[in-house]
């Protein structure tokens, strides 16, 4: 990768995303510069990576062909603003929050300029990432698979419409979530069985991470890696017995409903 990229903030989202262009070695650490707002953060960006840093965001608006913003949603409106007469339209600005729309991103530009809009879910701190990716119409092909192939260093990428956003947040940005109450569950359950917490926990999250892994490199449909488990009149279809007779699917989809109706109030509120 020869290009020059820029974070505006580095929180833990985008630090994972810099360890992870790091880790890759596709480019050089003089390729990479980072906005920060104290220096405490300027000097721990330091210490743990040799790339260039600033307390300026006009820097890096100006210094960078990809821009990433990795700020909090509510500073979009005024980094934006902020950096706005320094862009061109050679430039590709990223942005990582979701409830950020790519039209509101253009009209706090004021001029026509390259926008893509991801979503990584957290995930991507270990490098097992999710991550949707559109962009406006300016964008080129050949600009899309190149942040296509920059997400895929820390997970898996989608390109999706910008209107099913709100459906990838239910299923991939807030299931972490879902997942982690599932692996607490478990081992309290093993836990009320006699298997000390510890060892309840790590069994149960290689459970879950075996599980997936299985799922995602046979291909076999996830009903059918079920009925695999369950023999007639055994152990396994009396528990998926009780967690049906509990409403188990039904929860889970009405908790993403809910997800994707909250996320697109929220989105409509921004």
């Amino acid at each position: 990768m020869d290009k020059k990229i820029g974070f505006i903030g580095c929180g833990n989202m985008g630090r994972a995303m810099l360890g992870a262009l790091m880790k890759s070695e596709q480019i050089s650490p003089d390729s990479i510069m980072a906005s920060v707002r104290t220096e405490s953060s300027l000097h721990e960006l330091k210490e743990k990576w040799p790339i260039r840093t600033t307390l300026n965001n006009l820097e890096v608006a100006q210094q960078s062909d990809i821009i990433i913003m990795a700020v909090n949603p509510a500073q979009y409106e005024s980094v934006l603003k902020e950096i706005r007469e320094v862009i061109t339209f050679d430039q590709i600005i990223v942005s990582i929050a979701a409830g950020i729309k790519l039209e509101q991103m253009d009209v706090w530009i004021g001029k026509s300029s390259k926008i893509i809009k991801t979503m990584p879910n957290t995930p991507v701190l270990v490098q097992e990432g999710m991550t949707a990716i559109c962009s406006n119409e300016h964008v080129l092909d050949t600009e899309m698979e190149l942040m296509r192939e920059y997400f895929q260093l820390f997970g898996e990428v989608e390109v999706m419409e910008e209107e099913q956003f709100d459906a990838f947040i239910a299923l991939c940005g807030s299931s972490p979530a879902y997942i982690f109450m599932l692996i607490e569950a478990m081992a309290d359950g093993a836990v009320k069985l006699g298997i000390p917490r510890k060892q309840a926990i790590k069994m149960a999250e290689q459970a879950i991470l075996g599980s997936a892994k299985l799922a995602m490199d046979t291909g076999i449909h996830p009903a059918e890696l079920k009925d695999m488990v369950c023999s007639p009149g055994g152990s396994t279809i009396a528990a998926v017995s009780a967690l049906e007779e509990r409403g188990f699917r039904s929860a889970v989809i009405q908790a993403m409903e809910v997800c994707a109706r909250q996320s697109k109030k929220m989105n409509d509120e921004l």
